[in-house]
């Protein structure tokens, strides 16, 4: 029996030390899934190891199951009348036990209509009812027959798990609830031991109503832990069946799979062979642990054809895969089964087989395996002609020909026949897995997951105990060393500056600024609501009047004369509301940026060095004022072209030189003021026409641009230059320094010794973490998996004039292990 030796039984909490130092170093931590690493120790750690038969029905699993153990438990028949799950677990020989779970009225009610409705039977409304219940088996009685016998299709299949179903309905009713599951124990049945359970359960109609077979028996496979499991099949006709097993493969418990595969009967692999396979692969908790079993190999013998599609299968998508085996379950099993018989009991006729032989007084009822037996003893080509000339005659029964060929032929025969089964090739793969491979590839999978996060631990340890080696222990020595970086950092917070401005000059000119980007906006809106309410306000009369004192000879205006005063005064309103919007962005932009500045970390170490901020804030003032300035003359000259009509205002079929002829003439017909102002709401929609393409083109367009690049000339070498003025600054900032430094050199020694302390501390726990689970590895022989530590050599290497005295944390640490 395979335990946990004594070196590993502290596994658990040396993984989470040392997932708990990961978690403590920011930098590193979100560079690793620990998810594979938890799944591995689970799997190291745990009392169980699940392993699911998995596959469609009619594979072969339960007989599978049956031969691994060379024991019959598991109901085993051509159609799929359940979805029952087998947990088959290890138990001393006096507690063998079974307990039953049984299937709900409503799951029988559900499995029942989901057979109908593939067989075409019409889905009554309440199948419990004695005379529906009638109908039903009549109508797949009429399908066996109609298909030439029960297990001659895959309808005939489903007719008599519909049967079976039924009648374990019937046979039960008194122990199944309407909604729950009921669960009996083996006493409650009065079975006296595991054969007669077993035998119960066996029982195709009482297997179809089982929810849940639970069996606890003697077999040195079991032991360790290990627990077989045999799943509904992929392609169950209620999909909740199906779904069960798909889950349980996705299950973290599962830790590995025999994926039982038809190819060697049906030739191909199915859909739902195909999404099993792919859902193992899902599974971390699965990893490689899967056995492939091709069951029902002897279809092969019999069918070149078969033989060579499975052949190229295995070649073309299972070549690099080594746990593949060829298996016949059913000639397997009952093969181990009859070594023990004798002609005494017809080799297990009047024993094994006596419930499927029945006899009659017409004749006997021959066994699925004795058919199979003589079909392999006559055309599979597996026996030497020159050890054995069996012959199958004609003119015998098949069970008179199986007892005539035992009694020829015997024990050489069986043994033949149980190896090319494969079963024992199989079960000896299996045995060997699980009592030799087992635990050490548990051990070693974790062991590998942990690898890459223990190199990364070491090395972020070392580069952090170097660094921390390598600053000075005196004062004296930290003062000139800090001194000696001076102006080093000077010209670091200079680029630190210039870097700082080209980025918020960049976000300007990409718009990526959100505060500038709103701005600007509003700058828009308000250009554009001031022009409609210059718009809506223009007066004629004013304008008239503004033209005709300016020509006090004349007692009237031309039309011209009342635009030319319109587009002086709604250029020079316009220029108004542009100055100061330009003015607020820019007040806005300057604002943001310095209190920026004061948020960065440059800023504050320049404050450390300089002990004020260099100058920084006083040059942005005088630059905001330049840049306002600049803006607000790039306003007064961009309002000032309004004045002048559009290009095409003039133009021949525009809209605009039509309003406008249509307005001359309107304003023709007298010579008096109120003619002018009659034609009011015609000259504001002839001055709308020429201000509104104009203003759109200014902020939408031009005036923009003509922001981005006021900031982009001013702001950056503004930037340059300052940099190069805190460089400057090293006799004031050396001056500083001094007076503050020894203080602050006494602060940082004892903050290096501080920290020196947690790595090395780190360290030990690392070191320690590592060592406990290299002890376990190397229980296990794996020694060339063993976790790196960090010895005295990797910490001399790095300070070759210390002594390892002078870090207690680190001493008696030995290179034992380290890789």
């Amino acid at each position: 029996m395979n335990q946990v030796a004594p070196q590993c039984q502290n596994l658990s909490e040396q993984v989470d030390s040392l997932l708990h130092l990961l978690h403590q170093e920011t930098s590193l931590r979100s560079q690793y899934d620990i998810t594979p690493i938890q799944a591995s120790l689970r799997k190291a750690i745990s009392p169980k190891f699940e392993i699911v038969f998995a596959g469609a029905f009619s594979a072969g699993k339960s007989m599978l199951i049956n031969a691994l153990l060379e024991r019959e438990l598991l109901y085993s028949a051509e159609g799929h009348a359940t979805g029952t799950e087998c947990y088959i677990e290890y138990a001393e020989l006096d507690k063998e036990r079974v307990v039953l779970t049984f299937l709900s009225e409503a799951e029988i009610r559900e499995q029942a209509l989901a057979i109908c409705k593939r067989l075409g039977l019409a889905a009554p409304p309440n199948i419990y009812d004695t005379e529906v219940m009638n109908l039903l088996r009549q109508g797949c009685e009429a399908i066996i027959q109609q298909e030439g016998g029960e297990s001659k299709s895959e309808r005939a299949k489903q007719a008599k798990a519909l049967m079976l179903l039924l009648q374990g309905y019937v046979a039960n009713c008194d122990r199944i609830y309407a909604d729950a599951n009921a669960t009996y124990s083996m006493e409650q049945f009065d079975f006296a031991n595991l054969k007669e359970a077993a035998s119960y359960a066996r029982r195709g109609s009482n297997s179809a109503v089982l929810k849940r077979i639970e069996y606890y028996c003697y077999h040195p496979l079991l032991q360790d832990g290990n627990i077989l499991i045999d799943m509904p099949g992929i392609d169950a006709p209620v999909k909740k069946d199906a779904e069960l097993t798909y889950r349980k493969i996705e299950d973290p418990e599962t830790s590995a799979v025999v994926c039982v595969l038809k190819p060697a009967s049906a030739g191909d692999m199915t859909t739902e062979e195909t999404e099993l396979l792919e859902k193992m692969r899902g599974n971390p908790g699965i990893r490689d642990r899967v056995f492939y079993a091709f069951n029902r190999i002897d279809e092969t013998w019999y069918n070149t054809q078969l033989r060579q599609r499975l052949d190229d299968l295995i070649t073309s998508q299972f070549r690099d895969t080594p746990k593949v085996y060829k298996t016949s379950g059913l000639l397997g099993f009952y093969g181990s089964q009859i070594k023990g018989t004798s002609g005494r009991d017809r080799f297990g006729l009047d024993s094994i087989f006596s419930e499927s032989v029945k006899n009659s007084n017409i004749r006997e009822e021959t066994p699925q395996f004795v058919n199979e037996f003589n079909r392999y003893c006559a055309n599979s080509g597996k026996l030497s002609p020159s050890k054995f000339r069996v012959s199958v005659n004609s003119y015998e029964t098949p069970n008179e020909n199986y007892v005539r060929i035992l009694a020829e032929w015997g024990t050489p025969l069986i043994k033949q026949l149980i190896e090319d089964s494969g079963i024992e090739e199989f079960r000896n793969a299996i045995t060997h897995y699980l009592t030799h491979e087992k635990r050490p590839e548990l051990f070693k999978n974790l062991a590998v997951d942990l690898q890459p996060l223990c190199i990364s631990l070491k090395k972020h340890y070392l580069s952090l105990y170097r660094e921390l080696d390598s600053q000075p222990r005196e004062i004296e020595s930290m003062k000139a060393q800090e001194l000696g970086l001076l102006n080093h950092q000077l010209q670091q917070v200079g680029n630190e500056f210039r870097e700082h401005m080209a980025q918020e000059v960049n976000q300007v000119v990409t718009d990526s600024c959100q505060g500038f980007k709103t701005d600007f906006h509003k700058l828009q809106s308000r250009m554009i609501r001031r022009l409609d309410e210059l718009l809506d306000s223009f007066s004629v009369r004013a304008a008239y009047q503004r033209a005709t004192l300016s020509h006090p000879r004349n007692a009237t205006a031309p039309l011209l004369a009342v635009l030319v005063e319109a587009l002086y005064y709604l250029a020079n309103q316009l220029e108004d509301i542009l100055v100061e919007s330009c003015q607020e962005v820019v007040a806005n932009f300057f604002q943001r940026l310095t209190e920026r500045i004061r948020k960065s970390e440059y800023y504050r170490h320049l404050y450390r060095l300089l002990g004020n901020d260099g100058g920084i804030e006083q040059q942005l003032k005088v630059l905001e004022k330049q840049v306002s300035q600049a803006l607000v003359n790039q306003s007064k000259v961009e309002c000032d072209r309004f004045v002048r009509e559009s290009p095409r205002f003039y133009d021949e079929g525009t809209f605009s030189i039509y309003q406008f002829r249509q307005t001359l003439q309107q304003t023709s017909q007298s010579y008096d003021c109120e003619s002018m102002v009659e034609a009011e709401p015609a000259i504001r929609q002839l001055l709308k026409l020429d201000f509104e393409p104009k203003v759109s083109d200014t902020i939408r367009r031009t005036f923009r641009q003509t922001i981005n690049q006021t900031i982009n000339t001013q702001l950056l070498p503004m930037a340059e230059n300052q940099a190069d003025e805190i460089l400057q600054q090293y006799n004031q900032a050396r001056a500083y320094l001094e007076q503050t430094l020894e203080k602050e050199a006494e602060e940082k020694i004892d903050r290096n010794r501080r920290l020196m302390s947690e790595v090395e501390e780190k360290i030990a726990v690392y070191n320690q973490a590592n060592a406990g689970i290299n002890a376990c590895l190397q229980a296990m022989q794996l020694y060339e998996h063993q976790l790196p530590v960090i010895g005295e050599s990797d910490v001399m290497s790095l300070s070759p004039n210390s002594e390892t005295s002078d870090f207690p944390n680190l001493a008696g640490i030995a290179d034992v292990g380290e890789m």
